[in-house]
């Protein structure tokens, strides 16, 4: 599992990725929620704009899975 840090309290998660160069844009996150392949510490998400925070776990079914940090 690879660590990203970010230099904030919160991000939201579709900035995270974006962010990460996870995925390319926001629509793509969209894309991804509506499949029901982001999940947040083990939760299925369902809102694009989710707020994380360090130490929380992002996964997205076989693309990968991350650990956010601090910088």
């Amino acid at each position: 599992m690879e660590e990203i840090g970010i230099s904030t309290t919160t991000i939201q998660l579709d900035q995270f990725l974006k962010w990460a160069g996870i995925i390319e844009s926001g629509g793509q996150v969209k894309l991804l929620i509506e499949d029901g392949l982001v999940f947040i510490n083990g939760t299925q998400i369902h809102e694009r704009r989710k707020k994380i925070q360090p130490g929380d776990i992002v996964e997205i079914t076989d693309i990968g899975k991350w650990k956010v940090t601090t910088e």
